[in-house]
């Protein structure tokens, strides 16, 4: 598989308007563990071996650990490794990536009201849509792990 062209210099519009996401969320209201959690959740569902490799990386200098990002794919067998407020952000992150399946469903919805408010909901579901136009954007590019978007 060889990358097939820089994104960057085909579509730079387009790439400034993705780091557009990423500084909106940068100061979302979210924490870093929920957004490192959706990351490599979302990247595991479409898999994306490159933000996988990068998120995970992240996850861990941002003090996750080893155990829990493991287990992520099996969150929900993983009992108490995983907070009720970090189940709900995977929960959300699994029905907007597999939307084409139901969606985000109102009980996910509900719960998420539970711990969230409507604008932390609101910067979950931007975190979770910006990491799968990544995911996207990577895969259609074939770009590996270790060369460089731009």
């Amino acid at each position: 598989m060889q990358k097939r062209f820089n994104f960057k210099e085909v579509a730079p519009s387009a790439l400034k308007a993705m780091v557009g996401l990423e500084m909106y969320l940068s100061k979302a209201s979210i924490s870093e563990t929920a957004k490192d959690l959706i990351k490599i959740r979302a990247s595991q569902i479409n898999g994306c071996a490159y933000c996988i490799n990068i998120h995970t990386q992240e996850a861990i200098k941002n003090g996750d650990t080893n155990q829990r990002i493991f287990l992520l794919n099996a969150w929900r067998e993983a009992e108490d490794i995983f907070t009720e407020e970090e189940k709900v952000v995977l929960a959300i992150t699994e029905e907007i990536t597999l939307i084409h399946q139901n969606g985000l469903s109102d009980d996910t919805y509900s719960t998420a009201l539970q711990f969230f408010s409507e604008s932390q909901i609101a910067d979950i579901i931007t975190a979770i849509i910006t990491i799968n136009l990544w995911n996207r954007v990577v895969l259609s590019t074939h770009l590996l792990i270790g060369q460089s978007l731009a």
